[in-house]
């Protein structure tokens, strides 16, 4: 990583969730910050962090309770930050769909106040973190992060004179979160039969470890505007169950509501503002009103290329997949299975 994160000032919003973690562990033993500042409403999960990072003196991590729908509190929380990492969401399909006022004050008027805090607090870089679902959305979660999107994207232009840089980092299924069906089929594995609800259906797959990974390099990478899309494998929903609980049975009984057959990361219609390079694709931001050009950023790069204006990025015509094998080995290295 060419960016040097010591003596900075870092915010992570729902800091105290699968990804935040992760990234705090990684974080802490890489650089030397000036502050790491944990912005999450989970009173529990913030004592438990605290216990965790005691042995770290003088321990540089600082831990907010406070939730992205109080602009308040978030204009306290980023007074002299330097970088913001946006993670807090509702993201649970199937309660997304039941409670969508609840989803769209978090992941919409949440993202709006990150934006206006981090405008006013003069930071100088935000990353959003994204998901599949917000491609062609068709549940309300995916609904309300593709406009959580398109404001970080258009928050470039939002910011006046500012220096800011506002990206986006889009990816598939973290392996190991919290919620998962990975993790319903941890806990159901000595089970005679477990349930999913199709058969074909395939899914990306990315490690908390990579997935944190990424978001360092995208920080050291972006101009602002831009979505950053990793290029990682997918698997199939039945090899899954394979690699986790290979005894079960399998009962098929039907897809829940907002819930698709495959995933995608880069639809066709993005398709014309998507650059690929080796190991991820940046897609441009098409807004007239952004001072982003296509083609000098790809001068100013090497080894990238403008996609086809008939591609499109999906998990059931991914180029890599994986097997049970490949499965049951990356889980047990990531200790999602033991």
């Amino acid at each position: 990583m060419k960016n040097n994160f010591n003596n900075k000032s870092v915010l992570i919003t729902g800091g105290t969730g699968s990804f935040g973690s992760t990234f705090i562990r990684t974080f802490l033993k890489k650089y030397k910050p000036k502050r790491l500042i944990i912005f999450s409403r989970d009173e529990q999960k913030h004592f438990k962090m605290q216990d965790i990072h005691s042995d770290d003196p003088p321990s540089p991590v600082r831990y907010f309770l406070g939730d992205v729908r109080d602009l308040d509190r978030l204009n306290f929380a980023m007074r002299d930050v330097d970088i913001v990492i946006h993670t807090a969401a509702l993201k649970h399909v199937p309660l997304a769909e039941y409670n969508p006022f609840e989803v769209v004050k978090t992941n919409i008027l949440g993202a709006q106040n990150i934006i206006q805090a981090a405008i006013q607090n003069n930071v100088k870089k935000v990353v959003a973190l994204s998901t599949d679902k917000a491609s062609s959305p068709i549940n309300l979660y995916g609904a309300t992060k593709l406009v959580s999107d398109k404001l970080f994207v258009a928050a470039n232009n939002y910011k006046g004179k500012s220096n800011i840089k506002f990206s986006v980092v889009r990816y598939g299924n973290v392996m190991g979160s919290k919620g998962s069906f990975i993790s319903y089929l941890v806990k159901n594995k000595n089970k005679k039969i477990v349930n999913i609800t199709n058969k074909d259906m395939t899914r990306f797959n990315i490690t908390l470890d990579e997935s944190v990974d990424f978001v360092f390099n995208c920080i050291d990478k972006m101009w602002g505007g831009e979505i950053f899309v990793p290029k990682i494998p997918s698997y199939r929903v039945t090899d899954l169950v394979r690699a986790i609980s290979p005894k079960s049975k399998i009962k098929i009984v039907g897809i829940r509501p907002g819930e698709k057959k495959h995933e995608e990361m880069i639809s066709m219609d993005e398709s014309i503002n998507t650059i690929e390079f080796k190991n991820y694709f940046v897609i441009a931001p098409n807004s007239k009103f952004l001072n982003w050009n296509k083609k000098k950023y790809i001068s100013k790069h090497k080894n990238c290329k403008s996609c086809s204006n008939n591609f499109s990025y999906n998990s059931r015509d991914n180029m890599k997949f994986l097997t049970p094998n490949d499965l049951r080995r990356i889980l047990s290295k990531n200790k999602v299975i033991l």
